[in-house]
């Protein structure tokens, strides 16, 4: 019987358990430093905040992914992981106690101390056990005996890496190279001692839990093996092999009842893409509101200069070629998309898959100049981005007329949700001409997108525009 590695926060049980007697020690000192005396349990304000603590500490190593390659961690990468994760606990604390007003209850010194110590105790406690795990795995102890059956052409180099990363207390006992005989022989320490023809016979009469094939892949593992492996109740691991067309980003998962291997431009975890849909949300709520008032200014005007409606909306191509309903403060006449078609020769960018002029006779004198300036216009796509049909930052979604003339290639900047902002509104899009610059632009964000450079597009986007260098 194989008992399944368990999820993250399963396997690494016993670093969880030692965290938390940590942190609940480091607090218990922290208010000894600071009262000379221990709390007792009827003291409601400090029990509160020991449960408080405990639920915060398990929403930070759910979201910080604390434990994630723990045994692989060094001691630098585990300084500043410790560091990290102690820091988000104290603070999420402090930010729940100010907002709740009750700040000014607790002592700063209680905190200050705690985190201090909660880092120190943490990490040395984390250094110690890792050590003792280190041990029992040179010992052998509760290991299980693992046969790697592999081609002479790769053995050096899966060897290696399972040497490498083997944190799962499996024992390499021995190889089977079955393409060509190297019984007796040994790479790096570890012996062959079986062949295609004996290494059933191994098995059979030797102490081996699971059997890993892992061979090149021109080299053939035959049905009949595997079943011969399987019917003496040994585990069996295969090897899933990637698909170099596919490039880097690929996992196996299960997708309709069926196992299959995934694979995308870029992959982000449930984590990141709550956190970024959490920052939509704020930022769109804030950003109708916004909406909200400065319609009480600008709508007059608009009616005034341009009779007609206030808000311009649009159908865009978003994500995947989802269409969606995009909205606007009108910034141009009534018949702007009208006189497009006469003006296209006028357009700065090549093959007209954007389409961009000076001085275009079609915006509305004063008022459209004003808001396409200081992308005031571009302010009720909050709501589109509260719909989910935007997000704050993303790429520009494209008309469905410059959608129709898409290349292949263009495609992939229609791989995440479209944005109010982006990588191309802040990088001196008036100056660029070739659309093909965009798409390099797009793709040089989709690739290498994160939270913090969602934050730095977002702060970069204020500074351009109130230097008036261009608009969202």
């Amino acid at each position: 019987m194989y008992q399944k590695n368990g999820s993250s926060w399963l396997k690494h049980l016993d670093f969880i358990v030692l965290d938390l007697i940590c942190m609940e020690v480091s607090f218990l000192l922290s208010y000894v430093f600071r009262n000379g005396k221990m709390f007792r349990l009827s003291d409601d304000n400090y029990r509160d905040v020991e449960i408080i603590l405990f639920f915060i500490f398990f929403v930070v190593v759910f979201f910080n992914e604390s434990y994630s390659g723990i045994l692989r961690r060094g001691y630098f990468k585990e300084f500043v992981a410790v560091f990290k994760h102690v820091t988000y606990i104290i603070a999420i604390m402090l930010v729940y106690l100010f907002f709740i007003q009750q700040s000014s209850t607790y002592s700063r010194v209680i905190f200050i101390s705690m985190w201090g110590i909660y880092v120190v105790l943490s990490y040395v406690t984390r250094l110690a056990w890792k050590e003792n795990i280190k041990k029992r795995v040179d010992k052998q102890e509760g290991k299980r005996s693992l046969l790697l059956v592999t081609s002479a052409d790769v053995a050096s180099e899966v060897v290696k890496t399972i040497l490498r990363n083997n944190f799962e207390n499996l024992y390499l006992d021995g190889i089977a190279i079955i393409d060509v005989d190297m019984i007796g022989k040994k790479i790096l320490g570890v012996p062959v001692v079986a062949d295609k023809d004996n290494m059933v016979s191994y098995i059979q009469k030797n102490w081996v839990d699971e059997v890993f094939f892992n061979p090149s892949e021109k080299t053939v593992i035959s049905n009949e093996m595997i079943k011969s492996c399987a019917s003496m109740g040994v585990t069996i691991h295969m090897k899933l092999a990637k698909l170099e067309v596919l490039g880097n980003n690929q996992i196996v998962e299960k997708m309709a009842g069926y196992t299959v291997l995934s694979s995308s431009i870029k992959m982000a975890s449930p984590r990141d893409m709550f956190f970024k849909r959490t920052m939509d949300i704020v930022g769109g709520f804030v950003g109708v509101l916004m909406t909200g008032i400065l319609t009480l200014f600008i709508a007059p005007i608009i009616k005034i200069k341009s009779p007609g409606p206030v808000f311009f909306s649009q159908i865009r191509v978003g994500k995947n070629g989802k269409k969606f309903k995009i909205y606007k403060f009108r910034s141009m006449y009534m018949d702007a998309e009208a006189r497009k078609k006469e003006l296209m020769e006028k357009n700065k960018i090549q093959d007209g898959l954007m389409f961009k002029m000076d001085d275009d006779p079609r915006i509305i004198k004063g008022i459209g100049n004003f808001i396409r300036k200081t992308s005031l216009d571009e302010f009720p796509q909050f709501w589109n981005v509260l719909k989910g049909d935007m997000s704050l930052v993303g790429t520009r979604p494209p008309t469905v007329d410059e959608w129709e003339k898409y290349e292949v290639h263009h495609r992939k900047r229609l791989a995440i949700k479209p944005g109010i902002t982006g990588m191309w509104q802040v990088s001196g899009r008036s100056e660029i001409t070739d659309f093909e610059r965009v798409v390099e632009l797009d793709t040089e964000y989709i690739t290498g997108w994160s939270l913090g450079l969602d934050l730095k597009l977002l702060w970069r986007t204020v500074v351009v525009v109130f230097r008036g260098e261009g608009s969202m």
